[in-house]
């Protein structure tokens, strides 16, 4: 009556054994950390560790280990104290063409890394890490897009053959657009109806005080479209920036209609994360001056419409100021290997306009070096004359690479003269993410250390800790033995919630150990309704074995519509909710189903292995 068969007991043990070794990392913590990575081809090899270790020793910084990977090495410490320390010493020695930037590192054995048990994510109140509030110049997306709109009726113009005076952008107050002046008033009325039909955004109207006078406004509906993507291509440029960093669950999310929150746990490098969020990348195709000798350029005699620039893999070359086409027309990169030299190369797609562009220049230029110049803008801290440290803008421009043209190039080509893989997956990744649609300027910035997110684990462990120890002794006390198989079934509950969470490597915040406790609390409700079942079963004269059959299957019922609701209302916090609201749902419904697991298979099991002595364990559910 009351056996399972051998397999579903193995399956139960099986189950609530990997919950103890999938959480068992949490038990070690994390080391904080220095990851060090290269910049612009710069390699990370056994010379580059060898003089950091000079350098720490030299400072009396020790690092409990030093570990070489893919993209760079890391160093772990023993406190925060020697990580800071070892940060000024590194960035010092290593110089500006090195990343160095602060994280946590977990502390597992390397025989858990191999069986993928890795810890819970933590999330910013707990990890502590630097929250910014950022704000979206919306109305710069407006001008760039009338500015791109003069470009456009320029060119449209040109090709219909309507001869203008000016296309300019204008503003009158509050208001901006575009204006055009045509030559011949039997023009305008023809080249209304064509910027009509090619521009339906634009809302174009005669000028009041001049009938030759055209004017153009972006619709409302087009103004508020243009200030959405701008938000929602800077939220992607972020998104992809801050994997840079190595963050793990970074949180960059829309809040209002102009205003970005980044939350990036486990950063404690402010300067860094401003840095990364801020860099702007995009690419400059120009032709090389092969008209001028370059020795004179560099002799200083540089001719008019030209400059010199240097390249990657040093020296330099003379290019023509202008550029034949730039990073906004850009769609997507990709890296990867070309087919003949096997080096590393990053495939770049335009849209329709810059395709055409590229086409007809290339096509015009068969046998000419095309140079690609690579532009990067970033915001470094530095350290000054004085020792203080000092944040500047810095601008990185460089030539990648400088091809012949050997034919006329259309939507799809390549760029060559990658270092390596590494380097062109960075180029392929900041182009892809493109510079930001508006500008972004920080309205709000906070630094939560790790020894404020110490103590808010402590805090919450003593509160689990507590939770827990009230239901042991409340159970034990009032069911007395099956009292007891419900507390090892809590623990085993426990268990279960961090390894799910760490499987899913879902982040814990502090309203996540929140929910953590009240499925403590909830967990054994299960277990009081089957023990009360059993005990009216007793009341009524039944068998021991009988009663703890009843007990079980009539509370199950009972039990599993109480969860099911109670899950789906934390379905619908983790839908609706955000933020903290998210946390307590994630470890809410993750509970609610390692409970029902728990409290009705797991005790049942427990209470079948001591059948032999199922009269004593069911006398004690009578008392």
């Amino acid at each position: 009556m009351n056996r399972y068969p051998w397999w579903a007991n193995l399956l139960i043990a099986l189950v609530l054994a990997l919950g103890a070794l999938y959480a068992l990392p949490n038990w070690y913590g994390t080391d904080p950390a220095l990851q060090i990575s290269g910049q612009r081809g710069r390699s990370v090899d056994a010379a580059t560790i060898e003089r950091i270790k000079t350098a720490l020793n030299a400072a009396n910084v020790v690092a409990k280990s030093i570990a070489q990977g893919e993209d760079g090495i890391t160093l772990r410490f023993a406190d925060t104290d020697q990580q800071l320390k070892a940060q000024d010493t590194v960035r010092d020695t290593l110089g500006q063409d090195y990343t160095v930037a602060l994280n946590l590192v977990p502390a597992a054995p390397a025989w858990l890394s191999k069986l993928r048990a890795q810890p819970m994510f933590l999330g910013l109140d707990l990890r502590g890490g630097v929250h910014f509030l950022m704000e979206v110049d919306t109305a710069s997306a407006v001008r760039a897009a009338e500015d791109r709109l003069v470009d456009d009726l320029r060119l449209l113009l040109r090709e219909d053959k309507l001869r203008y005076e000016w296309v300019r952008r204008v503003v009158q107050g509050d208001a901006s657009g575009v204006e055009v002046r045509l030559r011949s008033a039997n023009d305008v009325a023809k080249a209304r109806a064509l910027i009509e039909r090619t521009h339906p955004e634009l809302v174009v109207d005669k000028a009041a005080d001049d009938e030759m006078r055209l004017l153009g406004r972006l619709g409302d509906a087009y103004r508020i479209e243009v200030r959405r993507l701008a938000l929602q291509q800077n939220i992607t440029t972020l998104r992809n920036r801050v994997n840079e960093l190595g963050v793990a669950e970074p949180i960059v999310q829309q809040q209002g209609d102009s205003r970005i929150i980044v939350q990036l746990p486990g950063v404690q490098d402010t300067a860094r994360a401003k840095e990364v969020l801020g860099a702007t990348a995009t690419l400059d195709f120009k032709l090389v001056d092969e008209e001028h000798d370059l020795a004179g350029a560099l002799a200083g005699r540089v001719p008019p419409g030209s400059r010199l620039y240097p390249l990657r893999a040093g020296g330099q070359i003379l290019i023509k100021d202008r550029a034949i086409l730039t990073g906004e027309y850009i769609t997507d990169a990709a890296s990867g290997f070309d087919q003949q030299s096997g080096g590393a190369v990053v495939h770049v797609s335009l849209d329709g306009r810059g395709a055409g562009i590229f086409e007809r220049v290339t096509g015009e230029n068969i046998g000419r070096r095309l140079a690609v110049v690579f532009i990067e803008n970033t915001t470094a801290t530095v350290r000054g004359a004085d020792g203080k440290l000092e944040r500047r803008n810095r601008r990185t421009e460089e030539v990648i690479t400088a091809p012949v043209i050997q034919d006329r190039l259309g939507r799809r080509f390549q760029i060559t003269g990658m270092d390596n893989a590494r380097e062109a997956r960075d180029l392929a990744l900041l182009l892809r993410a493109g510079s930001l649609a508006a500008p972004l300027a920080i309205v709000e910035e906070r630094t939560i250390g790790p020894s404020l997110g110490k103590e808010n684990i402590e805090k919450g462990e003593r509160a689990v800790l507590a939770a827990l120890l009230l239901v042991v002794l409340f159970m034990a006390i009032r069911y007395r033995t099956l009292g007891m198989i419900a507390n090892l079934a809590l623990v085993g509950n426990l268990l279960l919630i961090l390894a799910i969470m760490s499987l899913l490597q879902a982040t814990l915040t502090l309203p996540g150990i929140a929910g953590i406790v009240l499925t403590l609390g909830m967990a054994v409700d299960a277990n009081v309704l089957i023990n009360e079942r059993i005990r009216e079963e007793r009341r009524n004269g039944n068998s021991p074995q009988a009663s703890i059959a009843a007990g079980y299957e009539r509370a199950f019922g009972t039990i599993l519509d109480a969860n099911v609701t109670t899950l789906l209302a934390g379905v619908l916090l983790f839908i609706f909710g955000s933020g903290p609201v998210k946390g307590f749902a994630v470890t809410l419904s993750i509970g609610i189903v390692t409970t029902v697991f728990t409290a009705v298979f797991v005790t049942r099991a427990m209470v079948n292995l001591i059948q032999p002595r199922g009269r004593r364990v069911a006398l004690a559910a009578k008392g």
